[in-house]
């Protein structure tokens, strides 16, 4: 890339580069256009900015947790009124920062997935209750936190270099904020309506939203409780949409988990929650008369069992044969298998395998990626995968390995994930959002 960009609208799919596949209409594509409307930014960004922006950040690099913590310190000292925006507890919140922030530069020079991220952002912070003018206050006081910890590397075209870049992001930030507040609100009221216990500190929740909810099987949903204000995570619905607009969630209680355990232990029906918009664009692809795949491992079940429900609805797929592959660790971790194996004497299409790693268990034994090599080849599949970022992966390269193109291999990595994973090897009792 030579001289400058403009930011320019995404046209297609946010996560990759668009293929004669994505051409396609009707509800599942509705929600993956509607980025699309979202008006070009003004603010552009030179390569010598980029240059600038990325050469800095082997300075505070070695800061960033450090940066975060200075930077919110100077955010409530210049603007209180905006501290009951976040949550008591700030550590989630100083990570997810950085995480942006990294993710920002990262494809500071790369317009289309650039708009892509920023925009995911913008929309989603309107459920924070984020207004257009806190931005110029935000990126005030970033600058001061970068500046603070560039020392004398900080220079004034380093300066206008960081002053662009924030521009332009936040630009599109509000703009597709704008945009989304046309079309929907911030929260959805709800309150549970069931609440079961799986076992292993699994529950299954319903609740009702207090006006329509739209959705397309196979996203997820961030959902506020209660007991933890103004903290979200983010759960993936195991059910295609319904008439009443009630959504099943499994829900694994994590140790030191706030949202989970208060979802797991402390919720009854009766209880209020507030959902967040729906996002993810793990949805069904007209298949062409490919058969599916899905693949997955712990709680991720619940957005495949939720596409299979869609399959069984007859409204995208004509697939001929569906094959399910649901991965754990032990045989008592095989969450979600009864219930499948009953889905699959009512559909004929339907074969359900299970995978057990760590137990010799005879017929289940072995990992996620050994099974879906000794059952392929899949090059002809269709293929829709959720689970841990590490079986995720192993999936994937497995399936690439077997030649499955890319462009047939469906899942959320969450920017793996961006704004949730850790920054280092992550602590064992870190609440995972991705479910």
């Amino acid at each position: 890339m030579t001289g400058r960009f403009e930011f320019m609208h995404q046209s297609s799919h946010p996560d990759r580069p668009t293929t004669p596949a994505d051409d396609w209409s009707g509800a599942n594509a509705a929600h993956l256009a509607a980025p699309a409307r979202i008006a070009a930014a003004p603010a552009s960004v030179t390569d010598e900015d980029v240059a600038l922006v990325r050469a800095s950040l082997t300075v505070v690099t070695p800061h960033v947790s450090e940066l975060a913590a200075h930077f919110y310190s100077i955010l409530f000292s210049r603007y209180p009124q905006v501290r009951d925006l976040f949550p008591a507890e700030l550590d989630v919140q100083r990570e997810r920062l950085v995480r942006a922030l990294l993710r920002i530069v990262e494809l500071v020079d790369d317009p289309d997935n650039l708009v892509a991220f920023c925009s995911r952002l913008g929309r989603g912070h309107r459920k924070f209750g984020t207004q257009s003018g806190h931005y110029p206050a935000v990126g005030e006081c970033l600058l001061q936190a970068l500046s603070h910890f560039a020392g004398p590397a900080w220079h004034p075209a380093l300066a206008t270099a960081w002053q662009r870049a924030y521009t332009a992001a936040a630009d599109v930030m509000v703009r597709a904020a704008e945009e989304d507040a046309r079309s929907r609100p911030a929260v959805w009221d709800a309150h549970i309506v069931g609440h079961v216990h799986r076992g292993h500190g699994i529950a299954e929740i319903t609740v009702r939203p207090h006006q329509p909810y739209p959705f397309v099987a196979g996203q997820y949903v961030s959902i506020e409780t209660p007991w933890a204000p103004r903290q979200w995570r983010q759960y993936s619905p195991a059910n295609a949409p319904r008439p009443n607009s009630e959504l099943t969630f499994h829900v694994r209680a994590v140790r030191e988990g706030k949202v989970s355990n208060a979802l797991v232990h402390h919720a009854r029906p009766g209880d209020p929650v507030r959902l967040g918009p729906p996002e993810g664009d793990m949805v069904l692809r007209p298949t062409r008369q490919r058969d599916l795949l899905f693949v997955a491992g712990g709680t991720g079940l619940a957005p495949i069992r939720a596409l299979i429900e869609e399959v069984a609805q007859g409204s995208i797929s004509d697939a001929r044969e569906v094959s399910l592959f649901i991965g754990a660790r032990t045989a008592n971790e095989l969450y979600g298998l009864d219930d499948m194996l009953r889905m699959s004497q009512r559909y004929h299409w339907l074969r359900v395998r299970a995978a057990v790693s760590d137990e010799r268990i005879p017929g289940l034994e072995g990992t996620l990626p050994e099974v879906l090599a000794e059952f392929g080849p899949w090059y002809r599949h269709e293929a829709y995968l959720c689970g841990p970022p590490q079986m995720l992966s192993g999936a994937v390269h497995a399936l690439r390995r077997h030649g499955v193109p890319p462009r047939h291999i469906h899942y959320d990595p969450w920017d793996t994930p961006v704004l949730t994973a850790p920054l280092g090897p992550p602590p064992p009792d870190e609440e995972d959002d991705q479910l």
